[in-house]
């Protein structure tokens, strides 16, 4: 039984409380969070937990095990930090910390001290990742042409963030784990509508050193909310529509067939539409899994799935999209800031 202490209950920190007070081998002791409304609702739907507005408080009791944090970004890497210098196995919120370097700091202490560390990348224990993973993997769709992801809705506007490190941090994370190669260079470019604010609506491009491109569109501005991704092979392509009460993964057997000839101008382009398909996933809530997952890397000494590295990946590349907004769309290089491969 691995006793959890949970530091947050704003956005997320509920979900986070509710699924690991749901899961087998686990015990929530405590919850902390600076806003005493917060800390009445915990008590009144959950009167057996704990509640502090001092999180020093979960970090000091020995009978906790593993700390749970769903706070601002900003404020990720000094409680991980402290959670994992006081023997903690750390869940942090996306994205794991603000910068790489950070990321780094947390993957060493961790590291030494041979604590479970894990970033809480949601989408990847949806049952359609997982399943998408599995084409991919098993070579399902052929050569991997394109990733083409839009992630719009009306708010939630952050302030201590721009839209892609709120929203494309999600697309990132599923990229990382679904495709075999990782990006070598993005170019982003974004504005904000409101004065003083982190941008709002943002258009990222990765590039690959293969003909493979990747495109995600942000937006807190718009006025539906939409979750949809394209990916396309050369064997079969993708519809993956989050929103989808049911079909949420659709495999089309599309594509087209080039016949070769001795010209280029009489290259004939033949174009393939065979049948759709929708395969059956696994509808257990993804948080759910994810709970279940880090309880069992901390029993286990497993690495996580989302594990530190994951997590640096994805936050080098918010850090060069982030650079070239500010250049307004300037290709940066991943290479130099040190992508791991």
């Amino acid at each position: 039984m691995i006793s959890i202490g949970v530091i947050g209950y704003g956005y997320w920190g509920p979900n986070i409380v509710r699924n690991f007070a749901e899961t087998e081998d686990c015990q929530v002791i405590a919850v902390s969070d600076l806003s005493s409304d917060r800390l009445a609702k915990v008590q009144t739907r959950y009167p057996a937990f704990e509640t502090t507005s001092d999180y020093s408080d979960l970090l000091r009791d020995e009978r906790i095990e593993a700390i749970a944090i769903a706070t601002p970004v900003s404020t990720h890497f000094d409680l991980a930090l402290q959670a994992l210098r006081a023997g903690k196995h750390v869940l942090v919120e996306k994205p794991l910390a603000s910068t790489s370097e950070q990321v780094i700091r947390l993957m060493d202490e961790a590291d030494r001290r041979n604590l479970v560390m894990m970033v809480d990348h949601t989408f990847v224990y949806t049952g359609a990742v997982r399943r998408i993973r599995e084409l991919i993997t098993n070579d399902g769709l052929g050569d991997i042409y394109y990733y083409d992801s839009v992630r719009v809705n009306l708010g939630l506007f952050q302030h201590d963030v721009n839209v892609i490190w709120d929203l494309a941090v999600h697309d990132l994370s599923i990229m990382d784990h679904l495709l075999p190669v990782q990006p070598c260079a993005v170019s982003a470019t974004g504005v904000s509508h409101l004065p003083g604010e982190p941008a709002n609506i943002a258009y990222l491009t990765l590039f690959f050193e293969s003909n493979l491109i990747a495109h995600i569109h942000v937006n807190w501005l718009a006025p539906v909310k939409v979750r949809r991704t394209l990916i396309g092979g050369s064997q079969k392509m993708i519809l993956y529509d989050d929103l989808e009460p049911s079909e949420k993964v659709k495999v089309y057997d599309k594509g087209i067939t080039v016949n070769s000839t001795e010209s280029v101008y009489q290259m004939l382009i033949g174009y393939r539409a065979g049948d759709m398909w929708a395969p059956q996933l696994d509808i257990t809530e993804a948080l759910r899994t994810e709970a279940i997952h880090f309880i069992n890397c901390i029993e286990e000494g497993n690495r996580p799935i989302t594990d530190g590295e994951s997590g640096l990946r994805v936050v080098q590349v918010l850090e060069a999209a982030t650079q070239s907004m500010l250049q307004r769309g300037r290709p940066v290089e991943l290479a130099a800031i040190g992508v791991a491969a």
